[in-house]
């Protein structure tokens, strides 16, 4: 399975999330420090909020295989940059949770992870479990591993690490 990194503002889902992908029950657990489980590292949601504990996003995010921006669909605003994918040296996702709240507005928000390069946005409900096997299907198998020779080709392509370059000859 792949190790998924959550960043997201507080109260945006990200434990909730954890909970559900995990297969527990939910309760509220307020994430004080960056959590590092066999599958899921979930981070606290001031170092999404706060420029500057952004480096440690960056940091953490070598740990994982997939990245995702997490935002409930009853946000007021984004506090993720438009190409904030730049930083990133692993697939970027969008995770938009709370799609069962009345004040959801997922177009809104499905918008704001286009802008920031989200390669696949998934809609997701912890509370109902809408979404989360479709999330649990992606994250099934084990990453693309390269060998420094392989990435290079690719970088000279023009390719991400985890695009498919079969059309090219590489595997």
């Amino acid at each position: 399975m792949k190790k998924l990194f959550l960043m997201g503002r507080s109260e945006a889902g990200k434990t909730s999330l954890t909970q559900a992908l995990e297969g527990r029950a939910l309760h509220y657990h307020k994430t004080q420090y960056t959590n590092t489980g066999a599958g899921i590292i979930d981070s606290p949601g001031e170092y999404s909020e706060t420029k500057r504990c952004g480096l440690a996003l960056a940091c953490f995010s070598f740990e994982a295989d997939v990245l995702a921006l997490l935002m409930a669909a009853d946000e007021p605003f984004c506090v993720f940059e438009s190409n904030c994918q730049n930083f990133a040296n692993r697939p970027l996702i969008g995770i938009i949770t709370k799609i069962d709240s009345p004040f959801a507005n997922v177009p809104m928000v499905r918008s704001w992870m286009e802008n920031c390069g989200c390669e696949r946005i998934f809609e997701v409900s912890s509370f109902t479990g809408e979404g989360i096997q479709a999330l649990r299907e992606y994250l099934q198998g084990e990453p693309l591993r390269l060998t420094l020779e392989q990435a290079k080709a690719r970088q000279a392509l023009g390719l991400t690490d985890w695009a498919d370059a079969s059309a090219y000859g590489l595997v």
